[in-house]
Protein backbone atom coordinates (compact mmCIF):
# COMPACT_ATOMS: atom_id res chain seq x y z
CA UNK A 1 0.00 0.00 0.00
CA UNK A 2 1.39 3.14 -1.09
CA UNK A 3 1.80 6.04 1.79
CA UNK A 4 -0.41 8.05 -0.23
CA UNK A 5 -3.38 5.51 0.70
CA UNK A 6 -2.06 4.78 3.92
CA UNK A 7 -2.49 9.08 4.81
CA UNK A 8 -5.49 8.78 3.29
CA UNK A 9 -6.93 6.25 5.86
CA UNK A 10 -5.59 7.89 8.39
CA UNK A 11 -7.50 11.20 7.66
CA UNK A 12 -10.57 8.98 8.05
CA UNK A 13 -9.47 7.48 11.42
CA UNK A 14 -8.36 10.88 12.71
CA UNK A 15 -11.78 12.20 12.14
CA UNK A 16 -12.98 9.50 14.34
CA UNK A 17 -10.50 9.80 17.13
CA UNK A 18 -11.08 13.17 17.15
CA UNK A 19 -14.31 13.08 18.61
CA UNK A 20 -13.42 9.73 20.68
CA UNK A 21 -14.13 10.23 24.85
CA UNK A 22 -11.53 9.94 26.92
CA UNK A 23 -12.84 6.45 28.44
CA UNK A 24 -12.50 5.36 24.85
CA UNK A 25 -9.28 6.16 24.37
CA UNK A 26 -8.10 5.19 27.86
CA UNK A 27 -10.01 1.69 26.81
CA UNK A 28 -7.30 1.65 24.11
CA UNK A 29 -4.28 2.37 26.07
CA UNK A 30 -4.75 -0.27 28.18
CA UNK A 31 -5.69 -2.87 25.91
CA UNK A 32 -2.52 -2.34 24.03
CA UNK A 33 -0.68 -2.44 27.57
CA UNK A 34 -2.43 -5.65 28.08
CA UNK A 35 -1.84 -7.11 24.37
CA UNK A 36 2.19 -6.21 24.68
CA UNK A 37 2.37 -8.08 28.05
CA UNK A 38 0.38 -11.24 26.85
CA UNK A 39 2.22 -10.97 23.38
CA UNK A 40 5.51 -10.57 24.53
CA UNK A 41 7.06 -13.34 23.30
CA UNK A 42 6.09 -12.57 19.77
CA UNK A 43 7.67 -9.01 20.13
CA UNK A 44 10.80 -10.47 21.22
CA UNK A 45 10.70 -13.32 18.66
CA UNK A 46 10.54 -10.58 16.16
CA UNK A 47 12.85 -8.04 17.93
CA UNK A 48 15.75 -11.26 17.98
CA UNK A 49 15.29 -11.80 14.18
CA UNK A 50 16.39 -7.63 13.79
CA UNK A 51 19.38 -8.01 16.39
CA UNK A 52 20.54 -10.67 14.16
CA UNK A 53 20.17 -8.72 11.19
CA UNK A 54 21.82 -6.09 12.98
CA UNK A 55 24.88 -7.94 14.10
CA UNK A 56 25.59 -9.19 11.01
CA UNK A 57 25.25 -5.89 9.27
CA UNK A 58 27.99 -4.98 11.94
CA UNK A 59 25.90 -2.00 13.52
CA UNK A 60 27.52 -0.46 16.58
CA UNK A 61 27.05 -1.38 20.35
CA UNK A 62 25.15 1.74 20.80
CA UNK A 63 22.64 1.26 18.14
CA UNK A 64 22.08 -2.83 18.82
CA UNK A 65 21.33 -1.41 22.50
CA UNK A 66 18.95 1.11 20.97
CA UNK A 67 16.82 -1.40 18.93
CA UNK A 68 17.37 -4.60 21.92
CA UNK A 69 13.94 -5.28 23.55
CA UNK A 70 13.82 -7.56 27.12
CA UNK A 71 10.98 -8.70 29.00
CA UNK A 72 11.87 -5.98 31.26
CA UNK A 73 11.26 -3.27 28.47
CA UNK A 74 8.67 -5.07 27.06
CA UNK A 75 7.16 -4.56 30.35
CA UNK A 76 7.89 -0.38 30.40
CA UNK A 77 6.98 0.02 27.54
CA UNK A 78 3.57 -1.41 28.17
CA UNK A 79 3.67 0.41 31.72
CA UNK A 80 4.53 3.86 29.76
CA UNK A 81 1.11 3.47 27.98
CA UNK A 82 -0.99 2.96 31.34
CA UNK A 83 0.81 5.97 32.25
CA UNK A 84 -0.40 8.10 29.51
CA UNK A 85 -4.05 6.38 29.80
CA UNK A 86 -3.97 8.08 33.24
CA UNK A 87 -2.99 11.53 32.33
CA UNK A 88 -5.29 13.46 32.08
CA UNK A 89 -6.93 14.31 27.92
CA UNK A 90 -5.76 17.44 26.57
CA UNK A 91 -8.30 17.11 23.83
CA UNK A 92 -11.07 19.93 24.84
CA UNK A 93 -8.44 21.64 27.26
CA UNK A 94 -9.72 25.61 27.72
CA UNK A 95 -5.79 26.68 27.50
CA UNK A 96 -7.52 30.39 27.81
CA UNK A 97 -10.54 32.49 27.57
CA UNK A 98 -13.33 34.65 28.84
CA UNK A 99 -16.13 37.22 28.13
CA UNK A 100 -15.31 39.87 25.83
CA UNK A 101 -16.74 43.83 26.48
CA UNK A 102 -19.03 43.58 23.43
CA UNK A 103 -20.62 40.19 25.24
CA UNK A 104 -18.99 37.66 23.11
CA UNK A 105 -17.63 34.12 24.79
CA UNK A 106 -14.10 33.39 23.55
CA UNK A 107 -12.37 30.33 24.03
CA UNK A 108 -9.17 28.68 23.05
CA UNK A 109 -9.68 25.13 23.38
CA UNK A 110 -7.13 22.26 22.56
CA UNK A 111 -7.62 20.17 19.36
CA UNK A 112 -5.92 17.06 17.49
CA UNK A 113 -3.19 17.73 15.66
CA UNK A 114 -5.02 15.28 12.72
CA UNK A 115 -2.58 13.04 11.05
CA UNK A 116 1.11 12.82 12.84
CA UNK A 117 4.31 11.22 10.37
CA UNK A 118 6.38 9.97 12.52
CA UNK A 119 10.15 9.03 11.08
CA UNK A 120 12.58 7.19 13.41
CA UNK A 121 15.47 4.93 13.83
CA UNK A 122 16.27 1.94 15.51
CA UNK A 123 14.70 1.76 18.60
CA UNK A 124 11.13 -0.05 18.63
CA UNK A 125 9.98 1.55 22.21
CA UNK A 126 9.17 4.83 19.81
CA UNK A 127 6.77 2.79 18.23
CA UNK A 128 4.16 2.10 20.85
CA UNK A 129 5.55 5.25 22.93
CA UNK A 130 4.36 7.75 19.40
CA UNK A 131 1.27 5.45 18.91
CA UNK A 132 -0.18 5.45 22.46
CA UNK A 133 1.17 9.83 22.81
CA UNK A 134 -0.28 10.30 19.25
CA UNK A 135 -3.98 8.34 19.84
CA UNK A 136 -4.79 9.94 23.62
CA UNK A 137 -4.10 12.90 21.95
CA UNK A 138 -6.54 12.50 19.21
CA UNK A 139 -4.42 11.84 16.28
CA UNK A 140 -4.10 9.16 13.82
CA UNK A 141 -0.11 8.09 13.26
CA UNK A 142 1.80 7.14 10.48
CA UNK A 143 5.11 5.18 11.86
CA UNK A 144 8.21 4.67 9.47
CA UNK A 145 10.62 3.40 11.79
CA UNK A 146 14.39 1.91 10.05
CA UNK A 147 14.59 -0.91 7.98
CA UNK A 148 16.86 -2.51 10.97
CA UNK A 149 13.70 -2.64 13.12
CA UNK A 150 11.39 -4.01 10.74
CA UNK A 151 10.48 -6.93 12.44
CA UNK A 152 10.03 -5.75 16.29
CA UNK A 153 8.14 -2.40 14.50
CA UNK A 154 5.51 -4.95 12.78
CA UNK A 155 5.11 -7.60 15.76
CA UNK A 156 4.41 -4.19 17.90
CA UNK A 157 2.23 -2.88 15.32
CA UNK A 158 -0.24 -5.75 14.78
CA UNK A 159 -0.91 -5.68 18.71
CA UNK A 160 -1.21 -2.34 19.09
CA UNK A 161 -3.99 -2.12 16.21
CA UNK A 162 -5.71 -5.32 17.16
CA UNK A 163 -5.83 -3.89 20.28
CA UNK A 164 -7.76 -0.51 18.82
CA UNK A 165 -9.79 -2.87 17.11
CA UNK A 166 -11.30 -4.64 19.82
CA UNK A 167 -12.36 -1.29 21.65
CA UNK A 168 -13.90 -0.41 18.17
CA UNK A 169 -12.05 2.43 16.58
CA UNK A 170 -10.45 2.40 13.38
CA UNK A 171 -7.35 0.54 13.52
CA UNK A 172 -5.81 2.83 10.61
CA UNK A 173 -5.43 5.04 13.88
CA UNK A 174 -1.72 3.64 13.68
CA UNK A 175 -0.20 2.49 10.55
CA UNK A 176 2.99 1.15 9.75
CA UNK A 177 4.73 2.53 6.69
CA UNK A 178 7.03 0.34 5.02
CA UNK A 179 10.93 0.87 5.91
CA UNK A 180 12.46 -1.05 3.17
CA UNK A 181 12.72 1.44 0.38
CA UNK A 182 13.65 5.06 1.17
CA UNK A 183 11.11 6.26 -1.20
CA UNK A 184 8.82 5.93 1.68
CA UNK A 185 10.44 8.75 3.72
CA UNK A 186 9.86 10.83 0.66
CA UNK A 187 6.14 10.12 -0.35
CA UNK A 188 5.29 11.34 3.63
CA UNK A 189 7.66 14.24 3.53
CA UNK A 190 5.29 15.54 0.52
CA UNK A 191 2.15 14.09 1.39
CA UNK A 192 1.24 17.47 2.94
CA UNK A 193 -2.53 17.88 2.77
CA UNK A 194 -2.90 14.45 4.04
CA UNK A 195 -0.23 14.76 7.19
CA UNK A 196 -0.59 17.52 9.11
CA UNK A 197 2.81 17.82 11.00
CA UNK A 198 5.99 15.37 10.34
CA UNK A 199 8.42 14.67 13.95
CA UNK A 200 11.75 13.06 12.87
CA UNK A 201 13.53 11.45 15.75
CA UNK A 202 17.11 9.93 15.06
CA UNK A 203 20.13 11.09 14.40
CA UNK A 204 21.44 14.44 12.79
CA UNK A 205 21.53 13.18 9.01
CA UNK A 206 17.92 12.06 9.47
CA UNK A 207 16.51 14.83 11.25
CA UNK A 208 18.77 17.35 8.73
CA UNK A 209 16.78 15.54 5.25
CA UNK A 210 13.63 15.45 6.98
CA UNK A 211 13.74 19.23 7.84
CA UNK A 212 15.10 20.13 4.72
CA UNK A 213 13.15 18.12 1.76
CA UNK A 214 9.80 18.18 4.11
CA UNK A 215 6.82 19.85 2.64
CA UNK A 216 4.92 18.75 5.37
CA UNK A 217 5.62 21.02 8.51
CA UNK A 218 8.07 19.27 10.69
CA UNK A 219 8.60 19.66 14.41
CA UNK A 220 12.38 19.00 14.54
CA UNK A 221 14.01 16.82 17.54
CA UNK A 222 17.20 17.77 17.05
CA UNK A 223 20.60 16.18 18.59
CA UNK A 224 21.71 15.80 21.50
CA UNK A 225 25.06 17.31 22.37
CA UNK A 226 24.36 17.99 25.90
CA UNK A 227 27.33 19.79 28.42
CA UNK A 228 28.49 19.29 31.77
CA UNK A 229 29.77 22.49 33.48
CA UNK A 230 31.47 21.61 36.37
CA UNK A 231 32.04 25.84 37.98
CA UNK A 232 34.23 27.06 40.51
CA UNK A 233 32.30 26.76 43.16
CA UNK A 234 31.19 23.48 42.66
CA UNK A 235 30.77 20.57 45.08
CA UNK A 236 33.29 18.23 43.64
CA UNK A 237 32.17 14.78 44.95
CA UNK A 238 28.60 15.83 43.73
CA UNK A 239 30.12 17.14 40.44
CA UNK A 240 31.38 13.22 40.17
CA UNK A 241 28.43 11.89 40.52
CA UNK A 242 26.43 13.71 38.16
CA UNK A 243 29.08 13.21 35.36
CA UNK A 244 29.15 9.85 35.66
CA UNK A 245 25.47 9.28 35.79
CA UNK A 246 24.63 12.13 32.91
CA UNK A 247 27.53 9.90 30.65
CA UNK A 248 27.64 6.37 31.57
CA UNK A 249 24.08 5.31 32.85
CA UNK A 250 22.64 5.04 29.49
CA UNK A 251 25.12 6.77 26.62
CA UNK A 252 23.08 5.77 23.56
CA UNK A 253 20.43 8.04 24.34
CA UNK A 254 19.86 12.05 23.58
CA UNK A 255 19.98 13.39 26.87
CA UNK A 256 23.44 11.85 27.62
CA UNK A 257 25.99 14.10 28.16
CA UNK A 258 29.01 14.45 25.12
CA UNK A 259 30.88 17.53 26.58
CA UNK A 260 32.23 18.20 29.89
CA UNK A 261 33.56 21.79 30.77
CA UNK A 262 35.61 22.36 33.53
CA UNK A 263 36.39 25.88 35.20
CA UNK A 264 40.40 26.31 35.89
CA UNK A 265 40.09 27.22 39.20
CA UNK A 266 38.38 23.42 39.75
CA UNK A 267 40.44 21.48 37.36
CA UNK A 268 43.78 21.06 39.41
CA UNK A 269 41.53 19.09 42.10
CA UNK A 270 38.92 17.92 40.05
CA UNK A 271 40.20 16.39 37.10
CA UNK A 272 42.87 14.00 38.89
CA UNK A 273 39.58 12.43 40.37
CA UNK A 274 36.95 12.75 37.65
CA UNK A 275 39.63 10.98 34.74
CA UNK A 276 40.66 7.69 36.29
CA UNK A 277 36.78 7.50 37.01
CA UNK A 278 35.91 8.07 33.85
CA UNK A 279 38.54 5.52 32.47
CA UNK A 280 37.64 2.39 35.07
CA UNK A 281 33.67 2.96 33.65
CA UNK A 282 34.97 2.58 29.68
CA UNK A 283 35.17 6.20 28.85
CA UNK A 284 37.59 7.54 25.94
CA UNK A 285 37.91 11.10 26.81
CA UNK A 286 38.82 13.51 24.36
CA UNK A 287 40.49 16.23 25.84
CA UNK A 288 41.89 19.77 25.25
CA UNK A 289 45.61 20.40 25.88
CA UNK A 290 45.01 20.64 30.04
CA UNK A 291 43.05 17.20 30.04
CA UNK A 292 45.49 15.65 28.06
CA UNK A 293 48.20 16.90 30.89
CA UNK A 294 46.36 15.98 33.76
CA UNK A 295 45.67 12.29 32.41
CA UNK A 296 49.08 11.90 31.51
CA UNK A 297 49.98 12.85 35.05
CA UNK A 298 47.48 10.68 36.03
CA UNK A 299 49.13 7.77 33.85
CA UNK A 300 45.53 8.45 31.32
CA UNK A 301 46.28 8.41 27.81
CA UNK A 302 43.64 10.99 26.48
CA UNK A 303 43.06 11.74 22.67
CA UNK A 304 43.40 14.90 21.80
CA UNK A 305 40.32 16.62 21.37
CA UNK A 306 39.30 18.57 17.58
CA UNK A 307 36.68 20.74 16.92
CA UNK A 308 34.60 18.36 15.62
CA UNK A 309 34.49 16.46 18.79
CA UNK A 310 33.48 19.27 20.68
CA UNK A 311 30.69 18.93 18.29
CA UNK A 312 30.14 15.38 18.13
CA UNK A 313 27.14 13.61 19.67
CA UNK A 314 28.78 9.99 20.61
CA UNK A 315 25.83 8.26 21.65
CA UNK A 316 28.61 6.19 23.14
CA UNK A 317 31.43 6.19 25.99
CA UNK A 318 33.56 9.05 24.66
CA UNK A 319 32.90 12.36 26.02
CA UNK A 320 35.25 15.77 25.04
CA UNK A 321 36.62 17.12 28.23
CA UNK A 322 38.03 21.20 27.91
CA UNK A 323 38.78 23.47 30.89
CA UNK A 324 37.57 27.07 30.47
CA UNK A 325 38.89 30.09 32.13
CA UNK A 326 35.73 31.34 33.44
CA UNK A 327 31.38 30.65 32.86
CA UNK A 328 31.75 33.57 30.04
CA UNK A 329 34.13 30.87 28.09
CA UNK A 330 31.82 27.96 29.18
CA UNK A 331 28.83 29.85 28.03
CA UNK A 332 30.22 30.68 24.73
CA UNK A 333 31.85 26.90 24.42
CA UNK A 334 28.19 25.76 24.42
CA UNK A 335 26.84 28.58 21.83
CA UNK A 336 29.59 27.45 19.61
CA UNK A 337 29.42 23.30 19.74
CA UNK A 338 25.69 23.10 21.47
CA UNK A 339 22.56 21.47 19.62
CA UNK A 340 20.06 23.34 21.88
CA UNK A 341 18.84 20.20 23.93
CA UNK A 342 20.22 19.97 27.43
CA UNK A 343 23.57 21.72 29.56
CA UNK A 344 23.79 21.22 32.89
CA UNK A 345 26.00 23.79 35.41
CA UNK A 346 27.09 21.93 38.75
CA UNK A 347 27.96 25.12 40.79
CA UNK A 348 27.22 26.31 44.69
CA UNK A 349 27.12 29.78 43.28
CA UNK A 350 23.66 30.97 43.37
CA UNK A 351 24.53 34.13 41.02
CA UNK A 352 26.59 31.54 38.66
CA UNK A 353 23.60 29.64 38.71
CA UNK A 354 21.45 31.96 37.44
CA UNK A 355 23.72 33.66 34.90
CA UNK A 356 23.75 29.93 33.62
CA UNK A 357 20.08 29.68 33.49
CA UNK A 358 19.41 33.07 31.54
CA UNK A 359 22.48 32.63 28.92
CA UNK A 360 22.65 29.20 27.87
CA UNK A 361 19.65 28.83 25.18
CA UNK A 362 18.59 25.46 25.38
CA UNK A 363 15.54 23.49 25.59
CA UNK A 364 16.56 22.35 29.19
CA UNK A 365 18.76 23.74 31.76
CA UNK A 366 19.59 21.98 34.59
CA UNK A 367 21.12 22.99 38.00
CA UNK A 368 22.99 20.89 40.00
CA UNK A 369 21.59 17.59 38.28
CA UNK A 370 22.40 15.04 35.34
CA UNK A 371 21.31 15.75 32.05
CA UNK A 372 19.54 12.35 31.78
CA UNK A 373 16.77 14.09 33.82
CA UNK A 374 15.65 15.96 30.65
CA UNK A 375 12.33 13.52 29.94
CA UNK A 376 9.29 13.13 29.04
CA UNK A 377 8.40 11.01 31.77
CA UNK A 378 10.79 11.99 34.30
CA UNK A 379 9.22 14.98 33.85
CA UNK A 380 5.71 13.86 34.84
CA UNK A 381 4.22 13.94 31.00
CA UNK A 382 4.32 10.36 30.43
CA UNK A 383 6.11 8.84 27.49
CA UNK A 384 7.93 11.66 25.30
CA UNK A 385 7.59 11.70 21.59
CA UNK A 386 10.58 13.13 21.03
CA UNK A 387 12.84 16.29 22.67
CA UNK A 388 12.27 19.30 20.42
CA UNK A 389 15.16 21.82 20.14
CA UNK A 390 13.27 24.22 18.09
CA UNK A 391 11.33 27.17 19.06
CA UNK A 392 7.97 27.04 17.30
CA UNK A 393 4.89 25.32 18.54
CA UNK A 394 7.08 23.21 20.73
CA UNK A 395 10.47 22.97 22.79
CA UNK A 396 11.93 20.29 24.88
CA UNK A 397 10.12 16.92 25.82
CA UNK A 398 6.66 16.48 23.90
CA UNK A 399 3.82 15.40 25.95
CA UNK A 400 0.52 15.21 24.89
CA UNK A 401 -0.21 18.75 25.32
CA UNK A 402 2.52 19.54 22.46
CA UNK A 403 0.82 16.85 20.28
CA UNK A 404 -2.28 19.65 20.02
CA UNK A 405 -3.26 22.52 18.72
CA UNK A 406 -5.71 25.03 19.13
CA UNK A 407 -8.94 26.85 17.62
CA UNK A 408 -11.33 29.64 18.66
CA UNK A 409 -14.84 29.11 19.74
CA UNK A 410 -16.72 32.21 20.03
CA UNK A 411 -20.10 32.27 21.30
CA UNK A 412 -22.81 34.91 20.70
CA UNK A 413 -26.28 35.81 21.19
CA UNK A 414 -27.45 37.27 17.61
CA UNK A 415 -24.02 39.13 17.67
CA UNK A 416 -23.01 41.53 14.54
CA UNK A 417 -20.22 43.21 13.74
Amino acid sequence: MSVHEQGQQARVAATALATASRSTKDAVLSAMADGLRTRAKEVLAANAEDLAVGRAAGLSEALLDRLALSPARVDAIAAGLRTVANLPDPVGEVVRGGTLPNGLELRQVRVPLGVVGIIYEARPNVTADAAGLCLKAGNAVLLRGSSTAAHSNAAIVTVLRDAIKVVGLPADAVQLVDASTRESVTELMRARGLVDVLIPRGGASLIRTVVENSTVPVIETGVGNCHVYVDQAADLDEAMAIVLNAKVQRPSVCNAAESLLVHRAAADEFLPRMLPALRDNGVTVHGSPPVVAAGAAAGIRIEPATSEDYATEYLSLDLSVAVVDSIDDAITHIRQYGSGHTEAIVTRSQPAARRFVAEVDSAAVIVNASTRFTDGEEFGFGAEIGISTQKLHARGPMGLPELTSTKYVVTGNGHVR
